[in-house]
């Protein structure tokens, strides 16, 4: 079974680590969200891509999800002592990454080839592309007027109230020819358990259209999010957060909806096939179970 992902952040990256742990290398794409990127301190940083990668290659902290195992932060440190910002923490090890990608870029390398050498040099077998190799940044509409995403989510901890969101350069971004040609030879393609407005969408809008089975994992269990903003950002637009309100949010192409054993009264309210599941994900093997179980539900439908 061919399975294209589509991820962004910690949950996403779980979710794809757990495939990759149930289907050979060559089944599983992975196609993440580019609309985190920013830059800072003159680098071009890749939140989600990197989050993705790390976790792939088992390299991930396992404390915050983000970032590499046995960091350390010398580096940032003395920039915040000479008067830098400190506000996004880049540890020794990650800083290289950024460094590394920044130069190939300047040098006129795509961010696909530059994801792709980097995957191999980190042992990951799976293929991992960025949603687009065109810069698309997303920009988050607040009552304290338009913040770039990580400006409102890191350096303001999501305090502003949320309006609406806008994607700047999506209308002229397409998708890697990579990407593109896994989603025409997919069985189905899973939407990991990332946030629908600010993870996903981005990703969505660079697609455009999907012509396979699409099958959805709730980041919402009881009304809470594990990590990250979703559930505020559903209060803030008017929306109670639930996963129903996830599944309404991909109704026009959803297949399959995935939500937890809490949410299972939700499920005779949502207008796709439903599997009812633990979809916690507290462990390597937390992430491996549910992976299998959406999997059998998408060998079901």
């Amino acid at each position: 079974m061919k399975i294209v992902a589509l991820a962004g952040g910690v949950g996403g990256a779980k979710l794809a680590h757990g495939l990759a742990q149930n289907l050979p290398p060559e089944d599983l794409t992975v196609i993440v969200n580019t609309g985190d990127d920013f830059e800072h301190l003159g680098l071009t940083i890749c939140p989600d891509l990197d989050t993705v990668c790390y976790t792939l290659g088992g390299l991930a902290n396992p404390e915050t999800g983000w970032g590499r195992v046995n960091e350390s932060w010398n580096t940032i440190g003395n920039i915040e002592k000479l008067g830098g910002p400190g506000w996004f923490r880049l540890g020794d090890q990650d800083l290289a990454t950024h460094l590394e990608r920044t130069r190939r870029l300047k040098e006129g390398q795509s961010l696909s080839e530059i994801t792709r050498d980097f995957c191999n040099a980190w042992g990951i077998k799976q293929m991992v592309y960025p949603m687009s190799d065109s810069r698309v940044r997303t920009m988050v509409d607040t009552d304290e007027g338009e913040l770039a995403f990580q400006e409102y989510f890191v350096h303001r901890h999501c305090e502003p109230r949320v309006k609406g969101f806008r994607f700047d350069g999506v209308e002229a971004a397409r998708p890697v020819t990579g990407a593109r040609e896994a989603l025409e030879s997919a069985d189905a393609v899973v939407i990991c358990p990332s946030n629908p407005w600010v993870s996903v969408d981005p990703i969505l809008k660079v697609i455009q259209k999907i012509n396979r089975p699409v099958v959805a994992v709730s980041p919402i269990i009881g009304g809470k999010t594990v990590k990250g903003p979703a559930a505020k950002m559903y209060t803030e637009l008017g929306i109670e957060p639930s996963a129903l309100a996830v599944a309404r949010h991909y109704r026009s192409f959803l297949s399959g909806f995935v939500l937890d054993n809490v949410d299972s009264d939700l499920s005779a309210k949502i207008e796709a096939r439903t599997l009812v599941t633990h979809t916690l994900m507290n462990s390597n093997a937390d992430r491996a179970r549910l992976a299998m179980d959406v999997l059998h539900f998408i060998g079901s439908l």
